[in-house]
């Protein structure tokens, strides 16, 4: 027989086990102590990427990011405004730096990024980017410059001494005769200055060892990698054509450095262009070539400057950002 006693209890063990409940469901939702210490990491992951390009090995290598607002730096302001509202994109842009590791058997470096030129926040990655790809600056046989500028050799020197003490350094000769100049540095404009202080900085270390190993326009430098004129945006801006096994891939250096605008409008410059009509007639004549193929051409990928902003956008930011399949003819 069930007494008022009996009852009493179980109504106690029943409201004790609600109250338990309780705690527990509360304390699910309250943060611990460690969860609300856990830190912000505020760093990326190692910045590289592979691909195969028939027999070669390709890997894109960060050198880091530099903030620049757009519209200050490029002709028609307003074109330039109006395709990033467009596209929903801020005016100041976080431009990529990057370089590119051929491995044919041989270690063939394609631009080297800033280095220290742009402040410790931007670019001067490469190194670690290289490493954690599995290499060495020891490693690398030869480097092929697109152009003397600080965020495409910049990263040749650090502090005056050679990152890659063991790699020739493969420009067009019209570069170094420009930046490498005293005649052409005294004449120079003042805004023009820092680039021939910046060239001597990480440029003359290399010629000092005997390094420097200017070219004169269209060849072939290597097994698979020819040298193709892109004149304008330096004296010697060069793009490079790689090729293995009928797989073509294009590194065209500063061709384009905002897809939203200079894919439709090739004529927009930039401040940075020595020869900006010069820069304008060979992104047209490049641009132009992807519509053509010749007989037993191939078609190429295409890479440039900014490769990893496609992972935070809806669509590609340069030609780097993805790879297209579309035909060229660069010569």
């Amino acid at each position: 027989m069930t007494t008022l006693k009996d009852l009493t209890r179980r109504s106690l063990r029943y409201l004790a086990s609600l109250a338990a409940l309780g705690l527990l469901a509360l304390s699910a939702l309250t943060p611990t102590t460690t969860e609300a210490a856990a830190p912000q990491v505020k760093t990326q992951a190692p910045g590289f990427y592979r691909m195969m390009l028939g027999e070669f090995e390709i890997a894109v290598l960060s050198d880091g990011t530099a903030p620049r607002q757009v519209d200050k730096i490029m002709s028609q302001p307003d074109q330039v405004r109006r395709a990033l509202t467009d596209d929903h994109e801020a005016l100041l842009v976080e431009i990529s730096i990057n370089t590119f590791l051929i491995n044919t058997g041989r270690l063939i470096l394609v631009d080297t990024g800033a280095g220290e030129l742009f402040g410790p926040h931007s670019g001067g990655r490469l190194v670690a980017n290289l490493r954690a790809a599995g290499y060495r600056p020891d490693q690398i046989d030869a480097i092929l410059l697109t152009h003397i500028h600080g965020d495409h050799s910049g990263g040749l020197s650090i502090g005056g001494q050679r990152v890659f003490p063991n790699a020739l350094v493969y420009v067009d000769r019209h570069d170094p005769d420009l930046w490498l100049s005293k005649a052409a540095e005294d004449a120079a404009a003042p805004e023009r200055k820092t680039t021939f202080r910046q060239s001597h900085a990480t440029v003359d270390p290399y010629v000092s060892a005997g390094k420097l190993r200017p070219f004169d326009g269209a060849g072939d430098l290597f097994p698979g990698i020819r040298a193709i004129p892109a004149y304008g945006h330096t004296p010697g801006h060069t793009a490079y054509m790689v090729e293995s096994q009928d797989q073509r891939l294009l590194l065209w250096g500063d061709i384009i450095h905002l897809t939203e605008v200079q894919f439709a409008h090739p004529d927009v410059s930039i401040e940075y262009d020595v020869d900006s009509t010069a820069a304008v007639t060979t992104r047209k004549r490049l641009l132009a070539g992807r519509q053509r193929r010749l007989p037993g051409r191939g078609r190429p990928h295409f890479l440039s400057r900014n490769w990893p902003s496609s992972c935070r956008r809806r669509r590609p930011r340069t030609a780097s950002a993805s790879l297209h399949r579309a035909p060229i003819d660069p010569l």
